[in-house]
């Protein structure tokens, strides 16, 4: 549901010499692959690159006939549809993610929900054809919002009545962990991988450096290279969450399309701009900061932090871009954090 917010940066693998040996740590595929709405590049290295840039290709495109709402064959269009589905082969991912995904409500107080999606589809995010929805109207759908009410029985998915689900704030965290899986099993020794908006910066760069991995200045979406700042990355996913990213303008207003599941409006939160930045580790990394860069972007600067503050499990640090034009990042990011020096903004450190 997020277009390209975060930008690798250094993609050249610079080669000496015409028709010189390459050592196969210097190996690279790079593919491009348009899948879950958004533009995806996948860059491998290894003696492996090669199949595993396209197992990386099978694994996303895999998991979007699954979870996808705009593919109206995909498992989870077919629950909307009936309310119910039966999974068979089709839906094998569904059951973990909405289990991820009914965590995250509860952890975020309900600030993360994927039943907002009769909500979003009254806005036209999910078709393209924007409106803004009375407020009666917008009532009578919030009385839907309760990702609760998903219930996982066996193999069997069934919603409340009128409800519907979009995974779109959860999906492409989902496909970067199992993206790690394919990249341990190839032996993979270093890879960046952007999903739109989600980035995987695995291992190192050939030169033994992090990968640069910059964050969208939300104050110049139309310039090229305009970053707020560039976080140095290894073995870890950034997840961005931002206003700017889709956006319709109705009688001189603008509204984005981060919907906030309390009030069924685009979230004024003071925040034109989350990344959630993780380690790798072995579970669920890149879904959770998926989920969080959505939920916390809502929540606002003083809850974010606090949030980041008070959290107890897998360890993750934060940037945040302010409407009133400061960047404020988490202490563990302090030093791998460069501020872009021409976007003007005022750089702060939150600690705990």
């Amino acid at each position: 549901m997020r277009r390209l917010a975060l930008s690798l940066l250094l993609l050249l693998l610079l080669l000496s010499g015409c028709g010189g040996q390459v050592s196969p740590d210097e190996a690279q595929e790079s593919i491009q692959v348009i899948a879950m709405d958004t533009a995806m590049l996948v860059t491998t290295y290894g003696e492996q690159s090669v199949p595993a840039a396209y197992a990386c290709e099978d694994t996303i495109r895999d998991l979007e006939k699954q979870l996808s709402r705009t593919d109206p064959d995909s498992a989870v269009s077919q629950l909307n549809a009936a309310g119910e589905l039966e999974l068979g082969e089709l839906g094998e991912e569904l059951i973990p993610i909405l289990r991820a995904a009914e965590t995250y409500r509860r952890e975020t107080d309900g600030a993360f929900d994927i039943t907002v999606a009769p909500v979003m589809s009254a806005w036209g995010f999910a078709a393209g054809s924007f409106r803004v929805p009375s407020q009666a109207e917008l009532d009578g759908l919030l009385e839907l919002v309760d990702g609760s009410a998903v219930g996982v029985e066996g193999r069997t998915v069934t919603l409340g009545p009128g409800q519907a689900i979009d995974l779109g704030g959860i999906a492409k965290g989902y496909a970067a962990d199992k993206i790690v899986k394919v990249l341990r099993e190839h032996e993979v020794p270093r890879a960046n991988i952007n999903l739109g908006g989600n980035v995987l910066a695995y291992g190192d760069r050939p030169d033994g450096t992090p990968w640069r991995v910059g964050i969208q200045d939300p104050a110049r979406v139309g310039e090229q290279n305009a970053f707020a700042g560039v976080l140095a990355l290894t073995d870890s996913f950034a997840v961005t969450s931002g206003g700017y990213q889709r956006y319709f303008e109705q009688d001189g207003k603008t509204y984005h399309h981060i919907i906030d599941p309390a009030t069924g409006y685009p979230a004024d939160s003071g925040l034109t701009s989350v990344t959630v930045a993780a380690g790798l580790g072995e579970g669920d990394s890149g879904t959770m900061c998926d989920a969080y860069s959505t939920a916390l972007f809502i929540m606002g600067e003083k809850k974010a932090l606090d949030f980041w503050r008070t959290w107890e499990g897998t360890p993750f640090e934060l940037v945040l871009v302010t409407e009133d034009g400061r960047v404020v990042v988490t202490e563990g990011l302090a030093d791998r954090f460069t501020p872009d020096e021409t976007s003007g903004y005022a750089l702060e450190v939150a600690s705990r």
